[in-house]
């Protein structure tokens, strides 16, 4: 196998790039932070001293970072040092981005000498660690095809979708989705536990009805143990809300529940559980219901 770079900061692309080691690497790995990369060094990948060091070593450099700016500073872009480093090269971003931005890189790469795919994953920490995420990609058909195997070693369903930014705007699309629902069960509970009811009596009933998922299974024991660590952050879906709302504006498209979403984590942002779980909106639900009996 092809040694494969791997900028990995941030809750998800650790767990994701350790599940790709363990397949059988090799890979070159790089995160600001060298602590939080110890774990993919003890299973065996090499870690950079830098991003240029996991271009020169490699052919296929994946990214998993936060934000456009964040993508624009590994790969250089602006600088002379861009196209040394996306040259002959395949550059996949597994982040969800804009579907501008991913379009507009995609043609920086392809003018500078490189090839770009782009691969959003939907899912969280434990899903990525369980390597059961869910992969959007898109791109040129050959570069799928090279990607396919990578991704199968982190994710449990690799899903094609066209051309850059098809896998963007299926991301967003799903992320819809999964806001409500999250959401929506968030204020259930909260409406449960002010009614006097036992939590765990309402998950008994929630998680044997056909209301139950994988992400309920997940999310409403959670809430239920006020169990806030970030698997998504509220700060997170907030960026991704943004991001299907400018897409959906910029195609004429009405979004009255994304828009409603958006309100509410805004909320828990300003009370200061932006890095918490999404469903510390449950917190600012209580707070809004506290100030409303003042």
């Amino acid at each position: 196998m092809d040694t494969i770079g791997f900028i990995v900061p941030g809750t998800m692309g650790e767990p994701m790039a350790l599940n790709l080691q363990k397949a059988g690497g090799p890979l070159v790995v790089w995160n600001r932070n060298p602590v939080k990369a110890e774990a993919l060094v003890q299973a065996g990948a090499l870690l950079a001293v830098g991003p240029a060091e996991v271009f020169a070593r490699c052919r296929v450099v994946l990214a998993m970072l936060v934000d456009g700016v964040a993508l624009d500073q590994v790969l250089g872009r602006g600088t002379p040092a861009f196209a040394e480093r996306v040259s002959g090269r395949l550059v996949v971003s597994l982040a969800t981005h804009s579907a501008a931005y991913s379009k507009g890189l995609e043609a920086a790469i392809r003018a500078a000498g490189g090839r770009y795919a782009e691969a959003p994953v939907s899912g969280s920490r434990k899903p990525a660690e369980a390597g059961q995420l869910v992969a959007m990609m898109a791109g040129d058909p050959a570069d799928l095809e090279r990607l396919r195997p990578l991704l199968a070693a982190m994710c449990r369903q690799v899903v094609p979708c066209g051309a850059v930014p098809g896998g963007t705007l299926m991301k967003i699309s799903t992320a819809l989705f999964n806001i409500a629902m999250i959401t929506a069960l968030s204020e259930a509970m909260n409406f449960a536990a002010r009614q006097g009811l036992d939590l765990d009596r309402f998950n008994e009933v929630l998680l044997g009805s056909p209301m139950a998922s994988d992400v309920a299974r997940v999310k409403a024991p959670k809430i239920a143990r006020r169990d806030f660590a970030a698997q998504a952050s509220v700060r997170n879906v907030l960026d991704v809300n943004r991001l299907l709302v400018e897409a959906a504006r910029a195609s004429g498209i009405p979004t009255p529940l994304a828009d409603a979403c958006r309100r509410v984590h805004e909320q828990a942002l300003a009370m200061g559980f932006g890095d918490e779980d999404m469903i510390a909106v449950l917190k600012a639900y209580e707070v809004s219901s506290r100030e409303a009996l003042r």
